[in-house]
């Protein structure tokens, strides 16, 4: 039996560099007061198609969406923004604090064609800053992408940042790009031509070389923006210069979900090809009222797991956990009395591994040195008879014996040691 198409299994050596990934966010975004939140990964077809908008890519093509028992159209969640927004307005977070900082890790799911870095089974870490209207907060979630991925030593990443405006503003630059774009038809990529129709922003995000030439003389979004985005932008720009952030201002830059407005922005990569971005995200400040909630301005990122481990997995050092002791028993009765040793252990948190094959001592030894253990710890009807433990130090081959009376004490010394 093999995996489905677009699954992956994270192995244990794996799981070691995941953990550090999570463990890196919460220590940062514990700092800024940034709370994790778990949301199911099934909800209702609805959540999405009102959100992230039938016209994309992800509604029409992508989701895994099927009827359950009850008959309800259920779909396995292709992004994370839409759940924590009808979680926080099912749970009224907005009852308990006017500014709510939340962060997740979870699984994704998209039914795209496999490829570096994104599978059908993705994860995604994100954070939502929902309360407020003020650039800060927008400066806020940069500057925290951009601190886990200096931590994570993510090399040689780019800032793209752009306004979209509002829904107003957006429609009027539409206009204008249609009536640009419409006497190029035939010469725009496939996709490109459908959503001439549908959603013709999405176009501007195009991979395809000749409708990217096709772009360099369209109209810019920019001229169509009024001054309130105006501002906003600007004092998102002063506040990143400030902290000595690096940024590009790339005017054809658009998110493809339809829930954002004003601020958008990426981090993208040299290293993963045309999909080179790694962080996504911008203010979505209509979303929480489109969806049933009163109007709460919030804005947020999502990193890519999966990408960002391929690009970093090998400028961390994160060492494999390797047991301190190695234990060794030899004889039915050393079998039964190695019990009260392996409480001592856990009392004094000296992680471990217990032997559990019944062949002889020397290749259980074998089998010490083979895990990279410190120590080996050999109970056996000799050491029963005159309650002792044998302390075998692998690094140096040197044996000690013990009274089993003075094991705490000596793992004691051994934790001061590893």
């Amino acid at each position: 039996m093999q995996p489905l198409r677009g699954t992956r299994d994270i192995l244990p050596d794996d799981i070691i560099l995941w953990q550090h990934i999570y463990n890196k966010a919460k220590e940062i975004l514990d700092l800024s007061n940034y709370s994790e939140i778990r949301t199911p990964i099934l909800e209702s077809t609805s959540l999405f198609n009102r959100s992230i908008g039938n016209e994309t890519d992800i509604v029409n093509k992508e989701m895994y969406t099927f009827f359950d028992q009850g008959k309800r159209e259920i779909t396995l969640r292709p992004e994370g923004t839409a759940s924590i927004v009808r979680s926080f307005v099912s749970n009224r977070l907005y009852q308990e604090n006017k500014t709510n900082r939340l962060w997740y890790l979870g699984p994704m799911f998209r039914y795209e064609r496999p490829q570096q870095g994104r599978q059908r089974q993705f994860h995604q870490l994100g954070i939502e800053c929902i309360g407020s209207i003020n650039p800060m907060a927008d400066t806020e979630v940069i500057r925290l992408a951009t601190q886990l991925l200096q931590e994570l030593q993510c090399p040689n990443y780019k800032i793209e940042i752009n306004s979209i405006g509002n829904l107003q503003e957006r429609n009027l630059y539409k206009e204008s790009l249609i009536k640009y774009l419409i006497s190029y038809k035939e010469d725009l990529d496939t996709d490109s031509q459908k959503r001439l129709k549908t959603n013709p922003l999405r176009i501007l995000d195009s991979k395809n070389k000749k409708t990217q030439e096709i772009l360099k003389q369209a109209p810019s979004l920019n001229r169509y923006l009024g001054s309130e985005s105006r501002t906003h932008f600007d004092s998102v720009c002063q506040y990143l210069n400030e902290l000595n952030i690096e940024y590009y201002i790339n005017d054809k830059l658009v998110r493809g979900l339809d829930y954002y407005n004003y601020t958008a922005f990426e981090i993208k990569v040299d290293k993963l090809g045309s999909q080179d971005t790694i962080c996504g995200g911008g203010r979505y400040d209509c979303l929480i009222e489109q969806l049933g909630g009163p109007y709460t301005p919030a804005v947020g990122w999502a990193i890519g797991i999966e990408r960002l481990l391929s690009i970093i997995k090998n400028n961390l050092n994160v060492k494999t956990k390797n047991p301190i002791i190695y234990i060794a028993t030899q004889g039915i009765e050393a079998q039964r009395k190695i019990w009260n040793i392996i409480r001592t252990l856990e009392k004094c948190k000296i992680n471990f591994e217990l032997d559990l094959y019944n062949n002889n001592l020397q290749k259980k030894i074998k089998r010490a040195y083979k895990s990279n253990a410190s120590i080996c710890l050999i109970l056996g009807d000799d050491e029963i008879d005159k309650k002792e433990i044998t302390l075998k130090y692998l690094n140096t081959n040197i044996q000690k014996r013990i009274f089993t009376t003075e094991l705490s004490k000596e793992l004691k010394t051994i934790l001061r040691t590893n």
